[in-house]
């Protein structure tokens, strides 16, 4: 039986070859490397096998070197290499970011081969140590980590700044879109008041005397009123409309019976409800005989001339002022009050919540504030002209009711004007060469506008005839 040597031996041996091949290798390798401007120095002392190990009783080489102090030296320059190079990473990688956007093919492939070569730098590094290859000189590799590191660190503070100067710049480019929707706004707020204003200028009754006053300033600015009015419904219904309402059935919760015979005369009904609710009340000095008892009690209203003057000094001290502007600085009003009454009346609370989503408006005008919205703004210059109006008729000499037609009711040429007469004719429900509002086919469906009479002057409502033989539709 051969004997075995034993095993210790054999690895004893191996490790002293390894040994002193290793030491063979270091003093033969004598080159000077650069990678990312720090040097390299090979003509340094070499690193043997045990420069890592911990044994207290090697502290001196053969020359007198202490070799604990230069092994501690050596890793303090490589722990600060390494934190050099995870700074010009950092920096590499907030440049490649910035590249992203605004997207910058050459800046992103430059930023991106600077994080592939600072890794790499890296890797080579652990190799070294891992292999126990290490060729640094502490002095020289400390100073040129620092300075590394200071420009990684400038770097990424100039990626920072212009960041920051990008984001400041799309800041400035969002206020300039804000502040272009503003003047969008406010020309759209003055275009509407344009419109308000062009359903008829108020200008024509600056020279009015109540001396000359008469039954034609009236008719003439009924005309003012009822275009006014009928601004208000068009935008009401646009907000209803953009509110998804189902207008069909508001239409016959309005007017159950109505019998329309074109799908665009809704409008007279809606028209119809706005009218009889601004003009309720319109007979009455105050506007109602109990909405403002104790304005009537403060206000008394005399007779014949006096009563005419005060009035007619009404109607001048708020023709020619802004409605929003009055209601703002005299919330105490007899116009400020009947503003908010109205406006309560016509514009109920969940038709208010439906159409902007909330009652702060209505909180608003119930609490004597004045909201800036469109909405109010068109309905504020609707009552302005309703209100002014009744100043007008009290400031006549002779007396002014207002009347309504019964529906179902006949036509007559004396108290009524048909507001759609031209499409009953088209339509075929009468014939031609006919009068069309005097046939007697046809029956008052419901009043539009109220009339009014004015001592022995009638000035006709306005109606909408139906076929008499239609069957009432289902409310």
């Amino acid at each position: 039986m051969d004997t075995m040597k034993p095993k210790s031996a054999l690895n004893s041996k191996s490790r002293l070859a390894r040994t002193f091949q290793k030491v063979i290798n270091l003093r033969t390798a004598t080159r000077i490397a650069s990678n990312n401007g720090i040097c390299m120095l090979a003509s340094q002392p070499k690193v043997k096998e045990d420069f890592f190990t911990d044994k207290k009783s090697q502290q001196f080489d053969k020359n007198g070197v202490d070799t604990r102090g230069r092994r501690r030296a050596v890793l303090e320059a490589l722990v600060a290499k390494l934190f050099a190079e995870i700074t010009s990473i950092k920096a590499a990688y907030a440049e490649l970011q910035m590249a992203q956007n605004p997207y910058n093919n050459d800046a992103i492939q430059v930023a991106d081969q600077a994080v592939v070569d600072e890794l790499q730098t890296i890797s080579e590094l652990k190799r070294s140590f891992l292999r126990k290859e290490l060729r640094l000189s502490p002095q020289v590799t400390l100073m040129l980590a620092e300075i590394q590191e200071q420009q990684g660190l400038m770097k990424t503070y100039e990626i920072t700044i212009k960041k920051l100067e990008a984001e400041v710049d799309l800041k400035d480019s969002d206020i300039t879109s804000l502040k272009n929707q503003l003047d969008d706004c406010i020309a759209l707020n003055k275009s509407l008041e344009k419109k308000l204003n062009s359903s008829g200028s108020l200008s024509m009754f600056d020279a009015l005397r109540l001396t000359k006053l008469n039954v034609t300033h009236f008719i003439q600015f009924l005309h003012h009123t009822l275009r006014s009015i009928r601004s208000f419904v068009k935008l009401m219904i646009r907000d209803m409309e953009s509110a998804h309402w189902d207008l069909d059935a508001a239409v016959k919760f309005i007017e159950p019976d109505a019998v329309f015979t074109k799908q665009s005369h809704r409008f007279f009904v809606f028209e119809s409800f706005v009218c009889i609710t601004m003009f309720e009340g319109f007979n009455f000095p105050h506007f109602s005989p109990s909405d403002h008892p104790q304005q009537q009690q403060q206000e008394p209203v005399p007779l014949d001339k006096q009563r005419n003057r005060l009035f007619f000094d009404k109607f001048k001290k708020l023709t020619n002022a802004n409605p929003r502007h009055f209601l703002s600085h005299n919330p105490n009003s007899s116009f400020a009050m009947f503003t908010r009454s109205k406006y309560l009346q016509l514009v109920h609370a969940k038709m208010e919540c439906s159409l902007f989503g909330n009652l702060n408006q209505r909180k608003l005008v119930n609490s004597g504030g004045v909201p800036d919205s469109a909405f109010f703004l068109a309905f504020s210059e609707m009552a302005k002209r309703v209100w002014l109006l009744h100043c007008l008729a009290f400031s006549l000499d002779e007396e002014v009711t207002i009347f309504q037609v019964r529906k179902k009711g006949r036509f007559s040429e004396v108290y009524m004007e048909c507001v759609a007469d031209e499409s009953l004719l088209f339509s075929g429900e009468i014939s031609s060469g006919i009068d069309v509002c005097a046939s007697r086919a046809l029956r008052v469906g419901f009043t539009v506008v109220p009339g009014f009479k004015i001592g022995e002057t009638v000035i006709q409502s306005q109606v909408y005839m139906s076929p008499a033989t239609a069957t009432p539709a289902s409310g």
